[in-house]
């Protein structure tokens, strides 16, 4: 295994100069705790973004009519219903429905439709009211109307092929062509703050997802719509086609997995595939040797925010379904361990464990050795185990774990970690998730090697067919906000991967500026040698939640690679080189095809759609102390 030991020890040394100095920031003789006070939120609410529909939740009419109607279920008194951490992220109109003719429609009798929507606006911290019904996208006229059955979607992207990289015949762009991209339309997703659905092309069509549950089925050229269809909870995942069925697959908030009929958007079936209440669907749905793979990650982890929460209890997992009903095969859990109570806080709230290992990202499937990769995230409570910040490789047919690497160890964290309270495991881990899918690359013959991009700010070569690490690569200083975040991109054997490494990730901690990675750089799959880096430009100036680094996934296009930046920034670099050939500021306020005006703001999440001279961004990443914004953007070269 060849791992840089030299930078790996400069990291150490320079890691302890900063804490021994951070003992005297004041003059005084202090505790790094003390020193990098200012630094550390005092609640989870300073991570969000707000928009002039914001409310006080304090002052809220709604907030009384919850203590008296909802409190007892949603805060631990009923095992399955949604957190309100949970209940936060849902859209305010469809709690509303929820109450009145949905599946909460008996405790919801009890309230006025005034209630019901004074306590929607209490649980989502937003006004419903505010703002004039949006207008929707033009529809499809003519032959537009139709989807085009005879242009069949390509194995590219998310669900399909890992790598992120669209072939020249798809992507129909030249590096030439790439410096003359202008903004041909744009949609503002309705009383959104961030728009996270990987966009995907078939049939001639554009789907994503947005915040309030609307898949949208778009006309590339002109932004019209072909249809829509409304599911219950935010989609964030990549819309995956189904070729061979004309179906369509992809995963909510509430952890449900959906297939649409690709024509009609018909729902054909939907799958609640855990029943702990925080679980969801962040990673897309991996299709390959008739099966649908969907991976399960939670928001239990900020629960534990909550010194009187009992953490924790949720294990990450990968679902296997059959594509034509939606019912599981098997499962396949990081932690195999069922967690129990094995000691209480200095409160008395019960640790329970070992637990999380969440499943951010879209499996890998191997065709040709019928297995699939993935990784996992870290512990949510003690005891950390060998679980957690590890890749995975499991028996495609049966779900049978044939090996897992983990990358480091005694990993256990939570968003108490964050905010310095009791619920912070004792190991008060690193948060070093492997949030990326790991790319499965050809290096010679028929050798393959498995590259893997972590939060921890290092690449890594992994044997495919043993999971022994066959090179390592540091790329950043990595971090609760740093390392990789949401994807690499691949061309040929040239891996790109972005770095986020946020500066100030609000958890009281010290990074080394002097190995910050934020930006982009290209490392060959192979060893593991760095080609080149790319870093990031700093003009946040006093932006709030603005940072330089690159979280959303990248990808690839021949001679070229698309990334976009934290501070809004969506750029495109020269594949060989790493040389800026083109960039555009998402964040202007801009006019969209429904006559409204919208903007961007950071991106994360997903990465570029590139197809047919087009290029389709999401901008807007309204939490986690990024900047809101709700564009849907499509770019074409200049005539």
């Amino acid at each position: 295994m060849r791992v840089n030991k030299r930078k790996v020890a400069a990291v150490g040394a320079a890691l302890a100069l900063m804490l021994a100095g951070a003992a005297s920031v004041t003059g005084q003789p202090v505790s790094e705790s003390q020193a990098m006070e200012k630094k550390r939120i005092r609640s989870q609410d300073e991570l969000q973004s707000k928009d002039r529909n914001a409310i006080d939740p304090a002052t809220a009419p709604g907030r009384k009519i919850y203590a008296d109607n909802c409190a007892a279920c949603h805060e631990g008194g009923v095992p399955r219903a949604p957190s309100p951490t949970f209940l936060t992220l849902l859209p305010g109109d469809a709690i509303v429905t929820a109450l009145t003719s949905g599946v909460m429609k008996a405790q919801g009798s009890a309230l006025t439709p005034q209630q019901r929507v004074e306590v929607a606006e209490y649980i989502t911290k937003r006004r419903l009211t505010a703002d004039a019904k949006p207008v929707p996208p033009p529809v499809c006229k003519g032959p537009k109307l139709a989807l085009d059955m005879n242009d069949a979607p390509r194995p590219v992207g998310w669900g399909q092929d890992n790598r992120r990289f669209i072939p020249a015949d798809m992507a129909k762009l030249s590096p030439e062509a790439v410096g003359t991209l202008k903004l041909k339309w744009a949609f503002a997703f309705p009383a959104a703050l961030r728009a996270r659905s990987q966009p995907a092309y078939a049939w001639g069509t554009m789907f994503v997802g947005s915040q309030d549950g609307t898949v949208y089925a778009f006309d590339l050229d002109s932004g019209c719509t072909k249809w829509t269809q409304r599911v219950s909870a935010e989609v964030r995942t990549a819309i995956v086609p189904d070729a061979a069925n004309k179906r369509l697959y992809f995963g909510d908030l509430l952890g449900r997995a959906y297939s649409l009929d690709a024509k009609t958007g018909k729902i054909l079936w939907q799958e609640k595939l855990d029943d702990h209440p925080d679980a969801t669907i962040t990673g897309t749905p991996t299709l390959g040797g008739g099966m649908l793979y969907v991976p399960v990650s939670s928001l239990e982890v900020a629960q534990a925010g909550d010194p009187k929460y009992p953490c924790c209890t949720f294990r990450g997992s990968v679902v296997a379904l059959d594509p034509a009903t939606g019912k599981p095969q098997w499962r396949a859990y990081t932690v195999v361990e069922e967690p129990v109570e094995h000691s209480k806080t200095k409160v008395g709230t019960p640790i329970i464990g070992p637990s999380g290992a969440p499943v951010w990202n879209s499996p890998t499937y191997d065709a040709r050795n019928k297995r699939i990769y993935f990784g996992s995230g870290e512990n949510y409570s003690s005891p950390a185990d060998d679980n957690s910040d590890a890749v995975f490789a499991v028996d495609a047919v049966t779900g049978k774990r044939l090996w897992h690497t983990q990358l480091t160890k005694g990993d256990a964290w939570n968003v108490g970690c964050m905010l310095g309270n009791d619920s912070c495991p004792k190991e008060d881990g690193p948060d070093h998730d492997v949030a990326a899918s790991p790319l499965l690359i050809p290096v010679d013959g028929d050798r393959n090697i498995l590259v893997v991009g972590q939060k921890s700010g290092e690449a890594w070569g992994i044997d495919p067919d043993s999971g022994k690490i066959v090179w390592q690569e540091r790329l950043g200083h990595g971090g609760t906000q740093g390392g990789v975040h949401f994807g690499m991109a691949a061309e040929g054997t040239r891996v790109y991967v972005p770095i986020n490494d946020m500066a100030d990730t609000g958890d009281a901690r010290v990074y080394d500026a002097s190995i910050r990675g934020a930006g982009l750089h290209a490392i060959d799959a192979a060893t593991g040698k760095v080609l080149w880096n790319a870093k990031a430009a700093t003009d946040c100036k006093d932006r709030k939640f603005c940072d330089p680094g690159v979280s959303a996934a990248v990808t690839a296009i021949p001679g070229v690679v698309f990334a976009g930046h934290l501070d809004g920034m969506f750029r495109a670099y020269d594949g060989a080189t790493g040389k800026l050939l083109w960039e555009t500021d998402t964040t202007k306020t801009v006019k969209t095809i429904t006559g409204a005006e919208g903007h961007g703001g950071s991106m994360s999440g997903p990465g570029a759609l590139v197809v047919d001279g087009h290029v389709v961004i999401n901008s807007g990443y309204g939490m986690y102390a990024h900047m809101p914004g709700n564009l849907l953007m499509v770019f074409a070269p200049s005539k």
